[in-house]
This record gives structure tokens, C-alpha cells and sequence, in this order.
């Protein structure tokens, strides 16, 4: 791969970054404060004494709700968390099976460089346009490519090109038994 080919690589396009329940993360910490006016004003309430009870009830209530609700909202935040990082962590193995498949059939279909790029940028689903556009190249070169890739593949089109690589995938395990990638193991 020249260094051109390189630089324009679907590889070194910005991920996005996983977003953080800030909001929840916001109310929770709101809720915190609260509850410290609460206990610090029956703390007062308490250190006056002769507090009438119908005084002392609500605020008691009030805090004791909002300490409960801090509990929930917080094991909600640990739940959503651990899987956000499960997703996470199944979709690096998704994705990392899915770009070993792509290479492996790349390999087969004995793609140049150039074919190899144009292939992955039309599975991602990237326009002739845009391709051409991210290559730096005419979009007639970018269909030439594209001709060439599909006759190599045995299919017709990108939808074609994009099942054989989906169905594969669907059928083998992402992680086999072995621990050996997907790809590996169907070799």
C-alpha cells in the first residue's frame, strides 16, 4: 500500500466517542446536595429542640426519599455503564471480525490496494462520489475499481458484495473456542 493509499484508509477515520450518562451523572449529584441541605437543616431542627413534629416529618421524608433515590440512580448509572462497556467491547470483536473477514476475502479475490480501499469504503457504504471524493481520484476510476472488485468476488453489485460478507460473518463464531478470530478458524 503506497502512502497515499494509506493516509486515505478506512482505518484511520475518527470513531465515535461513547457518549456519558452526564445527565444522570448531573441529577444525581443535584440530589446529593439536596439531601445535605435536608440533613443539615434537621441537624438544626434537632439542635433547637421543641421542633413541632409536623415540622420534622416532611424534611425526614423528603431527605430519606432522596438518599433512596441516589441509590437507585446510582446503581442505574452502574448498570447502564457496565453495558454500555459490554456493547462496547462486543462491537470492537464485531468490528475486528468483520475487518479480518474483509482482508481475508480481499486476499482471495487477489485485490490491489487500491481495489482493497474502494472495496471497504463501498461496504461501509460510501457513495461512488464520496469515494472519489476520499481517494483524491476520478469516479470513473472508482467504478473501474468497483468492476473489477465485483467480477473478482463473483458477484453483481454492492448489495451482493455486502451479503456475502454479512452472511459469512453471521455464520461463523466471532470468538471460536480455540480463541483464534473468527477468520482463523474458518481456514
Amino acid at each position: 500500500m503506497t502512502q497515499t493509499d494509506a493516509d486515505i484508509s478506512t482505518r484511520s477515520a475518527p470513531r465515535p466517542t461513547p457518549r456519558r450518562p452526564m445527565s444522570l451523572v448531573a441529577l444525581i449529584l443535584f440530589q446529593a446536595l439536596c439531601s445535605a441541605f435536608f440533613v443539615f437543616d434537621v441537624i438544626e431542627d434537632l439542635s433547637r429542640g421543641e421542633v413541632p413534629l409536623m415540622h420534622m416529618l416532611p424534611e425526614v421524608g423528603a431527605t430519606i426519599g432522596l438518599f433512596v433515590g441516589i441509590l437507585f440512580e446510582v446503581r442505574s448509572l452502574m448498570v447502564l455503564l457496565r453495558r454500555q462497556a459490554h456493547m462496547e467491547k462486543s462491537l470492537g470483536v464485531a468490528a475486528g471480525a468483520l475487518a479480518e473477514l474483509m482482508e481475508d476475502y480481499f486476499r482471495q479475490w487477489a485485490l490491489t490496494p487500491s481495489e482493497a480501499d474502494v472495496a471497504a469504503f463501498t461496504i461501509k457504504g460510501y457513495s461512488i462520489a464520496e469515494i472519489a471524493t476520499l481517494r483524491g481520484s476520478a469516479e470513473g476510476t472508482v467504478k473501474t475499481h468497483l468492476n473489477a472488485i465485483y467480477r473478482k468476488a463473483g458477484v453483481q453489485g454492492r448489495g451482493q458484495l455486502v451479503s456475502l460478507l454479512i452472511e459469512d460473518l453471521l455464520n461463523a463464531p466471532l470468538v471460536p473456542k480455540d480463541g483464534m478470530a473468527g477468520a482463523e478458524a474458518r481456514t
